[in-house]
């Protein structure tokens, strides 16, 4: 009979797994589908032109109909407005005519944001319809005294007093035509036509950062290696999805080496950070990794909705970590190559300098006698196995580990 006895779980331990496990599903699912269960627009930034008295009719009845989603923004001209919607400042315009009969035009961006391009294309319907009231308001008595010259000339013709004295129908007064036009300023490519390559592309980088920083982590021993490993890995990755994404979906514009950058940076400013916390706190560091990017930083990255559609400030605080500034700039290199791009490179550089850090700090700390935990999970598996194999005595397991030597 073997000596060795097996110790079943408690039923009240087992219970109680079970009920946290369902709490950690629960926030999972929370993390990733609060963002848009809760999307509403609020305070997009839209440009508008025209005369005064014009501009603030238009600005009262946008804040009438949008209840606050739209924040209109005065220029001077169109080409202002333009060129703010190049540089995403606004998501689009609403350009004014200088005569009440000049037609409306409405400037959209579907590269900068599908929805909000809908809303807008819905804004030019809107002002469409209010034009054609004060249209048909502008010319009540005009047409109340053809109606009346009409029924006099039918009943002179019907009681046979149709001569040169009798009334004539009158001719009916032409009605302005007014048609507000929508113009996409910046469309989407006609190898993405509905942008999903490119918001679809987001989450696959985001996953293989982290794959990349946990494999490498636990295949690669020694901190300065998992950071040569982690710059190999994020280079390649980026030639590699770089490709896929740009010369086979079509879903990336631009120049292929610099989307290839922008990829392997944002794959490095994951990965290395997991590595770097692995360094730091042992395996350990691997759940904090995936806890922060994934149900912290892309739930609230902004990669499918604008940052505004987001409940504040976490849009804007998700811009400050690798998925949302990846989205960004992936999105500007393709669409927008005037808007200031500065942001997000330095967001992802930043995040790829503190993992390698991290990792420098690790490095040192186990070369001056301390190791990591990984590491030392890894020196008591093995000695672990030699004691029970027999291979040496178990009280110079401590001696050896000392001198084992460190990556």
């Amino acid at each position: 009979m073997s000596s060795h006895t097996t110790h079943r779980t408690p039923m009240v331990r087992a219970v109680g797994i079970g009920a946290v496990l369902s709490l950690v599903v629960g926030v999972i699912l929370l993390a990733f589908a609060w963002p848009s269960v809760t999307a509403d627009p609020q305070d997009l930034p839209v440009g508008i032109v025209g005369p005064d008295a014009a501009v603030s009719q238009v600005e009262q009845r946008i804040a009438d109909e949008a209840g606050g989603a739209i924040a209109p923004e005065r220029y001077d001209d169109r080409d202002a407005a333009v060129s703010a919607i190049e540089q995403r400042e606004v998501y689009g315009a609403v350009v004014l005519g200088d005569a009440p009969t000049d037609a409306p035009e409405v400037l959209i961006a579907t590269a900068a944001s599908a929805p909000v391009a809908q809303q807008l294309t819905a804004l030019a319907q809107q002002l469409q319809a209010g034009i054609d009231e004060q249209v048909r308001a502008a010319l009540p008595e005009q047409l109340q005294q053809v109606l009346e010259s009409a029924v006099k000339a039918a009943v002179a013709q019907a009681t046979g007093q149709a001569g040169d004295g009798a009334p004539s129908a009158p001719s009916v007064p032409e009605l302005p035509q007014v048609t507000v036009t929508v113009t996409d300023v910046v469309p989407l490519a006609d190898t993405d036509p509905r942008g999903t390559g490119l918001a679809v592309a987001m989450f696959p980088l985001v996953l293989g950062g982290m794959l990349g920083g946990i494999a490498i982590s636990l295949a690669v021993i020694g901190a300065m290696r998992r950071v040569a490993a982690v710059i190999a890995y994020a280079v390649a990755t980026g030639l590699v999805l770089g490709g896929i994404l740009q010369g086979w979906f079509g879903a990336l514009q631009g120049d292929y080496w610099v989307n290839a950058g922008a990829i392997a940076l944002a794959v490095a400013a994951i990965a290395a950070p997991i590595t770097g916390l692995v360094a730091i706190m042992g395996r350990a560091g691997i759940g904090v990794g995936a806890v922060l990017f994934i149900l912290v930083a892309n739930p609230i990255s902004a990669a499918t909705v604008p940052v505004e559609f987001l409940v504040s400030p976490w849009g804007a605080i998700g811009q400050w970590f690798p998925p949302g500034a990846a989205a960004t700039l992936l999105r500007d290199l393709s669409y927008f190559p005037d808007a200031p791009m500065a942001f997000p490179w330095l967001v992802l550089a930043g995040w790829a300098a503190a993992g390698i850090l991290l990792s420098l700090v690790g490095h040192f700390r186990t070369a001056g006698g301390a190791e990591s935990d990984d590491e030392a999970s890894h020196a008591d598996e093995e000695l672990a196995e030699a004691d029970a194999a027999g291979e040496r005595p178990a009280s110079s397991a401590a001696t050896d580990r000392d001198a084992a030597p460190v990556g």
